[in-house]
């Protein structure tokens, strides 16, 4: 397969891999699941936008001086799926956090991140509820945070003999409460801050 610079070109019934995603150069913004093209929604709006830059700052403030690392879409993240070929996942979380510098390389994250978040978009609720759900407990992901932006509610799933285990929904007046990381403390409050 060569370049390919129009979306319409490409076979949606076909699987793809991540050497075939490298090779796609046309504005629209995609994920690979398990061999398949995922279409994301258009860019972001302002809400997801401030609610991505208000948890950034928090997640960034309190990792500064840790292992770990923060990072914000547009961002590959490479995930091993065990129930699938090699290299056939590349999924664009809001935001992640990596805690082993060994999976970071110069196109992004090849393994799985410690921690990722999904802010649900009207487009891609679905998506993000269902679909990446259980891609990212087959894949490991040791926490998985679901930000729901009309109600202001964070979901907050810590995965527990290979499940996601969901903790009490985290609503304004509360701090997000993180299993993995039990010292992180940020307060609803600041994630939705002018939503």
């Amino acid at each position: 397969m060569g370049i390919v610079t129009n979306f319409s070109d490409l076979d949606l019934t076909k699987t793809y891999s991540y050497a075939d995603y490298l090779l796609w150069q046309f504005q629209d913004r995609v994920e690979l699941i398990k061999g398949f093209i995922q279409k994301m929604s258009p860019a972001p709006g302002m809400v997801h936008q401030r609610i991505s830059n208000n948890l950034s700052f928090e997640l960034n403030n309190y990792f500064k001086r840790k292992d770990c690392d923060v990072f914000v879409a547009p961002f590959d993240v490479r995930l091993p799926i065990p129930s699938t070929k090699k290299d056939t996942t590349v999924v664009q979380p809001d935001l992640c956090i990596i805690c082993d510098e060994r999976k970071l390389d110069a196109r992004g994250c090849n393994g799985t991140p410690d921690l990722m978040v999904e802010i649900i978009s009207q487009n891609n609720s679905t998506h993000d509820v269902h679909t990446k759900f259980n891609l990212y407990q087959e894949a490991g992901v040791k926490e998985y945070w679901i930000i729901e932006p009309i109600d202001k509610i964070i979901f907050v799933y810590t995965l527990i003999n290979n499940e996601f285990i969901g903790l009490k929904p985290q609503v304004e007046g509360e701090n997000i409460k993180s299993p993995l990381f039990p010292e992180l403390v940020i307060a609803l409050e600041d994630v939705f801050y002018k939503v």
